[in-house]
């Protein structure tokens, strides 16, 4: 059964930030620099293309013991045979909570994006294996930020993983990290990065050094 890890870097693949770049490519660099997680997120390509990309990064994934996610549906989800599936708010209108478990399986990852303290409370209770929450800082993939302000409230009242996401950077992770994050997200840090894997591995060590002062912190 897959299940999603505290301390993970998690990428989210996405053609739309390096259409120049080859996605299977990338995902075996971001693989070698350290990435947990790969979501697949593309939103205008054609079925076909995307059932392929699919299977062809689902097998990359499980050769590395990475988790592979789809993004927005989990009919493709449970078709490709992915990991699991992550849903943002919008789709819950389609696919709730439950109907998305039936349609995945109940050994399937469920993830869910949240934007706000009150989505993420609402979130908090349903039938989820992880919640993202963000964006943090400026990102071109939304056109607001909400800042880390309720990041305090959101990771003392976590019942499950919270995955950071929005803008998160080298220059930014460690106020992320020091409020207590434990999961970062990224695209287009790693993305469009010159070198995929030394921006990988640059973020996961400063994730794996948090999990160090953590453990270091527990046992006084």
């Amino acid at each position: 059964m897959p299940k999603f890890k505290d301390y993970s870097l998690y990428l989210v693949l996405s053609g739309e930030y390096c259409p120049q770049k080859d996605l299977l490519e990338i995902a075996g660099e971001a693989i070698a620099g350290g990435v947990d997680c790969i979501q697949m997120r593309e939103k205008t390509m054609p079925h076909e293309e995307l059932i392929s990309l699919g299977f062809a990064l689902k097998e990359c994934c499980r050769r590395h013991g990475v988790l592979f996610i789809v993004n927005d549906d989990p009919v493709l989800a449970h078709e490709i045979g992915a990991d699991g599936v992550h849903v943002g708010q919008e789709d819950m209108v389609h696919f709730s909570i439950p109907a998305t478990r039936r349609i995945i399986g109940k050994d399937k990852i469920i993830g869910v994006s949240t934007h706000s303290l009150e989505q993420f409370k609402l979130a908090n209770d349903l039938d989820v294996d992880y919640i993202a929450f963000g964006p943090l800082f400026s990102t071109q993939t939304k056109n607001y930020a909400i800042g880390t302000k309720d990041l305090p409230e959101v990771l003392r009242s976590a019942q499950k993983p919270v995955v950071c996401i929005g803008g998160i950077n080298e220059q930014n992770i460690s106020e992320v990290l020091g409020l207590g994050a434990r999961n970062i997200a990224v695209i287009r840090r790693i993305m469009q990065a010159e070198d995929t894997t030394a921006a990988a591995k640059t973020l996961k060590h400063m994730i794996v050094e948090r999990k160090k002062d953590g453990a270091h912190t527990d046992q006084r």
